[in-house]
């Protein structure tokens, strides 16, 4: 592995919480690692599997899907909704012979920009461990 290896993470972040709690801790300037794309949801329980398996697929080293707390979801049950999607999820990869340990599902409110940075450090960190997503090179052309 390289010294340089930065991991590339595709994140869904709820609107109401998750993504606010991102703004806040940029807004703070907090520091947390570069490589961290974010996909703005309106909330946790619109992600859809296939745009998770979509960017694992096509390289990324890992996927977080942020959402508001059990029981404080904006639209009443959507964060419920994605935690039993990425349960399922995480079960399909298993049996694919995929590592469903690069995908995460984290509840952080619009109040906790520090959770946030700490999050994304420690999957990150997970990820330098890991290496490398595997998949990304049996794509290549």
């Amino acid at each position: 592995m390289s010294e340089n290896f930065e991991p590339r993470i595709v994140a869904f972040l709820c609107h109401w919480c998750t993504y606010t709690g991102a703004d806040l801790a940029g807004t703070t300037r907090q520091q947390y690692p570069s490589g961290i794309r974010v996909i703005h949801l309106m909330c946790s329980g619109a992600i859809d599997v296939v745009y998770v398996l979509k960017a694992i697929l096509e390289g990324a080293d890992g996927v977080m899907i942020g959402g508001c707390h059990p029981g404080d979801c904006h639209y009443q049950s959507g964060n419920f909704k994605a935690r039993r999607r990425i349960a399922l999820l995480r079960e399909i990869m298993a049996c694919l012979g995929m590592d469903a340990d690069r995908v995460w599902l984290r509840w952080i409110s619009a109040s906790e920009g520090r959770l946030f940075v700490e999050t994304v450090r420690e999957f990150s960190g997970a990820l330098e461990e890991q290496g490398a997503n595997p998949l990304a090179q049996e794509w290549d052309i």
